[in-house]
């Protein structure tokens, strides 16, 4: 019996082997995987609102500025027409309407270029304001003195080029220019230029008072011509000459 047990018994050799084994197979398993950590990442956007987002980034970049609306805000500029002799420096005799002389309406926002003593006594220049997001996007006036009435309507025109080069040039490379003549409600003559260039468009109004020529100018670069065309017209409406020396 002893001799069985001892033949059935498991033999210390096998016993330490299998114990072997069994710790080789524990050191030979694979690393146990990382634990996992759950990060919340944004839902992803579908394409179409990514590419309408970029589209939108793109316009703001790139778009002009924004067009004037017939309905913006608008100041009423009194001028004086002072000889240079009698002109108070840069600026100085602007917005008294007690002393103006002629009047028209300016968009919100636009600047005032104050006019020099040289250049109102070379070339009569009085007023002029201009868009700060386009500088040549503009509305001045110019007078001469010793107009009692106002030439041949072609005539003036071809007249006040004279002096100024910029209406020369526009005027050669206009593709049509156009004049008419109407009255106030005072009877005042007015006579209406529409000078369409190669680069820009013009509107002209010139009158004869208290023995000077006034002529108004409203231009701008065709881009912004067609952009803006009703708010610069209504700036050409708006001039007219006055006399508020009477009034209280």
């Amino acid at each position: 019996m002893t001799m069985l047990a001892s033949l059935f018994s498991p033999s210390p050799l096998l016993t330490t082997a299998a114990s072997t084994s069994s710790s080789a197979a524990s050191s030979q398993q694979p690393p146990s995987a990382p634990q996992s950590v759950n990060v919340r990442l944004p839902a992803p956007r579908p394409l179409t609102t990514t590419l309408a987002a970029a589209a939108a980034a793109g316009l703001l970049l790139l778009s002009p500025a924004a067009p004037l609306h017939a309905e913006a805000e608008f100041k009423t500029y009194y001028g004086t027409a002072a000889s240079a002799a009698n002109y108070g420096g840069y600026g100085g005799n602007a917005s008294k309407k007690d002393a103006a002389e002629y009047v028209y309406d300016v968009p919100e926002g636009w600047k005032e270029r104050l006019v020099s003593k040289v250049e109102k006594g070379t070339n009569g220049t009085d007023s002029e304001f201009f868009n700060p997001r386009k500088r040549s996007e503009r509305e001045y006036l110019t007078f001469l003195s010793g107009f009692r009435k106002l030439a041949p309507v072609g005539a003036v025109l071809d007249n006040l080029a004279l002096s100024d080069v910029g209406l020369q040039d526009q005027i050669s490379s206009a593709d049509d220019v156009t004049s008419a003549e109407r009255k106030d409600e005072d009877g005042q003559v007015y006579y209406e230029y529409e000078v369409a260039g190669a680069g820009a468009h013009s509107l002209i109004s010139v009158t004869c008072a208290r023995n000077k020529l006034y002529a108004h100018f409203v231009t701008a670069p065709n881009p912004e011509w067609g952009r803006d065309e009703a708010v610069l017209r209504r700036l050409h409406q708006s001039f007219k000459t006055v006399d508020f020396s009477g009034q209280d």
